[in-house]
């Protein structure tokens, strides 16, 4: 299974690095969007879908590896940007995880989003104390392509990284503390650390994503890169799509970036709208997102195919 996963993961890989050279500008705009929140949301998954503990996090790990992006792009090269932001935002997840993680449900959520704006406040201040200013802009960054290919890089890497999990113990450690947490530790279940290195690990994604996307938008201040929408975003798609699913928010960061080209920039309050509506939806009746829907009429298919 996880090997037919990685082919297929592979050959999406190959169509989606040829679509700079095949589309115009805004279409490949469009692209990167996507594989941004497909790398956002699948890391996310990886940790909150299995373990059902939810976080609001993921603004305050990509904006941290936006900021390493920013000081460090004039300085060294691409590809230590992007592993300085990775490292940054798991040693920040896995600082945070020592502290909170030991706590579920509402409390867990209402810290995570806390963390993200304390964290978003901490950067403002120092950056207004010891640089003198609160933007930064990014005057040498690589080329659109190189930002386009490196963000299809961190994409692949969360999926690939998410369908190895999925297979290991560590993944399913990380599932039956989302089943019962008191019983995988009577298990001999190292509940703890699992939880930390699976918070940490789904961060290094968030932190090379922000790393990468920060040349992209060439100026960056923290009330952009610490934008709680990325986070709420990231959830919702991950949600909608199934949080135990693979496949699921691959397509659903499809639609949603779709969406959000065409509908936030014109009509910005139906599309949030929208999305409340489908985050409504979604809780109440479709707990295991759309690609639980699909399973199920699966399911129900087969009796009548063998019949």
């Amino acid at each position: 299974m996880a090997r037919r996963g990685l082919a297929a993961v592979a050959g999406g890989a190959a169509v989606a690095a040829a679509l700079p050279w095949l589309l115009d500008d805004f279409l490949v705009s469009l692209a990167l969007s996507c594989l941004m929140y497909v790398a956002l949301a699948t890391s996310w998954a990886m940790f909150s879908g299995a373990t059902r503990y939810v976080s609001l996090g993921t603004s305050a790990f990509f904006g941290l590896g936006a900021y390493v992006s920013a000081w460090t792009v004039a300085a060294a090269p691409w590809p230590v940007v992007i592993a300085g932001g990775a490292l940054i935002a798991a040693a920040f997840a896995g600082l945070a995880g020592l502290a909170i993680l030991h706590l579920r449900g509402t409390y867990f959520a209402v810290l995570t989003f806390g963390m993200s704006e304390l964290t978003r406040h901490a950067v403002t201040y120092g950056e207004k104390q010891y640089a003198g200013t609160v933007g930064r802009v990014l005057t040498v960054a690589p080329s659109s392509r190189t930002v386009y290919l490196t963000v299809l890089a961190i994409a692949v890497a969360a999926v690939g990284v998410a369908v190895v999990v999925r297979g290991s113990r560590f993944g399913l450690a990380l599932i039956g503390i989302g089943a019962d947490e008191q019983r995988a530790q009577t298990l001999g279940v190292p509940t703890r650390r699992v939880k930390v290195a699976g918070f940490a690990l789904s961060a290094a994604f968030a932190g090379a994503a922000g790393a990468a996307m920060a040349v992209r938008w060439t100026y960056i201040d923290p009330t952009a890169v610490f934008n709680p929408f990325i986070g709420l975003q990231t959830v919702l798609i991950a949600i909608v799509g199934g949080p135990l699913s693979l496949t699921g928010p691959l397509l659903a960061a499809l639609v949603f970036s779709l969406l959000a080209e065409f509908l936030r920039l014109q009509f910005p309050y139906a599309y949030l709208i929208a999305l409340g509506i489908l985050l409504i939806v979604a809780v109440l009746y479709l707990p295991q997102g759309l690609a639980g829907l699909w399973q199920t009429r699966a399911r129900a298919e087969r009796p009548t195919a063998a019949r």
